[in-house]
């Protein structure tokens, strides 16, 4: 009889433990912390990658752009929940702004290619990112 009270205990708090893990680490929804892009503006970010001229539409779902429907790279939707830049980089301004203006410095690897967006572009294209809260069901 003296072991039902502490197994209940001990149940108790691994299952709670657990929820916290996964509450931590689930679909990205934990994911807080600044998403103030400095010099970024999401309408001019939203027009830069409307106009298309870095091909961001031709390999990403973007959502908001007209014919950015690729299916090469990610779906961009929810990228102010997720919780790291293509899989490496921690998810804050200024790992994004490196990501989107030079993915080939930061891994080699990578099947994203320079696109010749700047800095200051990338900055806003990153602003805009960041108004992506939405994840389809």
């Amino acid at each position: 009889m003296g072991r039902g009270p502490l197994r209940i205990a001990a149940t108790a708090v691994l299952g709670l433990s657990g929820c916290v893990a996964l509450a931590a680490c689930g679909d990205g929804n934990a994911v807080q912390g600044n998403r103030e892009v400095a010099g970024g503006e999401a309408a001019r970010g939203k027009a830069i990658l409307t106009a298309n001229t870095h091909g961001c539409g031709g390999c990403h779902t973007i959502p908001g752009i007209p014919n950015a429907h690729g299916t090469v790279g990610p779906p961009l939707h929810g990228m102010a929940l997720r919780g790291y830049v293509a899989g490496r980089l921690p998810n804050d301004p200024g790992n994004l702004v490196r990501w989107i203006s030079g993915p080939q410095e930061i891994d080699p690897r990578s099947a994203m290619p320079d696109t010749g967006i700047t800095t200051a572009e990338a900055a806003h294209v990153a602003a805009y990112l960041y108004t992506l809260r939405d994840i389809p069901k």
